[in-house]
């Protein structure tokens, strides 16, 4: 009878099931009132007094081995029922994976810097949080400098000579202090500025800004650098430069692309001029390479910035800024195709 009830125990262990109802019918197998350990209690009387001791230890084994066996199966069976079993099912098809989409600002930004990594300019970042020097001072614009005023700036109140960078010139500012020419280097990032937010502004944006430097660097050289890219990115060959004023270049330019007069469209944000503005440039100040320890001398360079969201409502026909910013799931999934 022990051999029996050792047998029954192999059997208990050996047991397994994800079923509720097999779980349940080995359980009064064993278990109930006509199940197998109240059968072996019943024959208790009958067992030889030599032999009852070991018989009642294995009849006890038996009933704490069903007793776990079932407890753990019951909890198997519960998180499998709340998706929380850690065994995997690898014949299972697997479900459907949304594919997200890439920001419209965030194409656009890797898609300018492609253009210029293939002409050889690097990519440098710097802080978002300012000081007075590498935002105003090194960009050829001293205390009191009336051009401060073209920039409303949030400024930090518990140091005033610190302040949210209002553009990554700041940025081209630190790359050349801390490197010497042939620089060719752009800067991508978000910048600050008070200003009321609208369907055509906001209080901040993204810019990239491009600098070169090197010996005996040109204004031609500047314009064939920006009709690669007009061509790279808009796919326009036809640019114009018009005279305009930055503290830190000079001379500076305004640059226009031909858009074209092809369509309602085109005449509307043309303005019936098929003229588009893209971007700001120039030849970088002497007293911008001086402040930066770089002989004006004997290195010339140029500079150019323009505004990601911008060029992002150019290329994506976005009538609202702020549409840009408010993560509207319904607006993102339009970019699914451009990643």
């Amino acid at each position: 009878m022990i051999e029996e009830i050792e047998g029954k125990i192999k059997e208990v262990l050996n047991f397994s099931s994800n079923s509720s109802e097999e779980i349940e019918k080995f359980r009064i197998e064993f278990l109930g009132k006509k199940g197998h350990i109240s059968r072996y209690f019943s024959e208790f009387k009958n067992v030889d007094n030599s032999q009852k001791k070991e018989y009642g230890l294995a009849i006890n084994k038996l009933k704490s081995s069903t007793l776990e066996k079932i407890e753990l199966l019951k909890k198997t069976v519960s998180k499998i029922s709340e998706g929380q079993s850690d065994d995997v099912d690898l014949t299972r098809p697997a479900s459907i994976i949304e594919l997200g989409s890439r920001h419209p600002i965030s194409i656009i930004r890797d898609k300018i810097i492609d253009i210029f990594y293939k002409i050889g300019f690097n990519i440098s970042e710097g802080p978002e949080i300012e000081d007075d020097w590498h935002n105003f001072t090194a960009l050829n614009l001293p205390p009191h400098h009336p051009a401060r005023d073209m920039q409303d700036t949030f400024f930090i109140k518990k140091d005033p000579d610190l302040l949210l960078r209002t553009h990554t010139s700041s940025v081209q500012i630190r790359h050349m202090e801390n490197n010497e020419p042939p620089i060719r280097t752009i800067s991508p990032g978000r910048v600050y500025r008070n200003e009321d937010i609208s369907a055509r502004s906001h209080c901040f944006f993204h810019q990239i800004e491009g600098l070169y430097i090197d010996e005996n660097v040109s204004f031609a050289d500047l314009k064939q650098t920006l009709l690669f890219f007009t061509k790279e990115l808009f796919g326009k060959s036809k640019i114009r430069l018009r005279p305009s004023y930055f503290p830190f270049t000079e001379p500076s330019a305004e640059v226009d692309i031909y858009w074209g007069l092809n369509s309602e469209t085109d005449y509307r944000i043309t303005k019936g001029t098929g003229w588009l503005e893209i971007m700001g440039c120039g030849m970088v100040d002497p007293n911008v390479l001086e402040n930066c320890k770089i002989d004006s001398n004997k290195f010339s360079g140029f500079a150019f910035g323009m505004g990601i969201e911008r060029i992002a409502m150019l290329l994506y026909q976005i009538e609202d800024i702020r549409i840009l910013y408010e993560n509207d799931i319904r607006f993102n999934s339009q970019f699914k195709d451009s990643i």
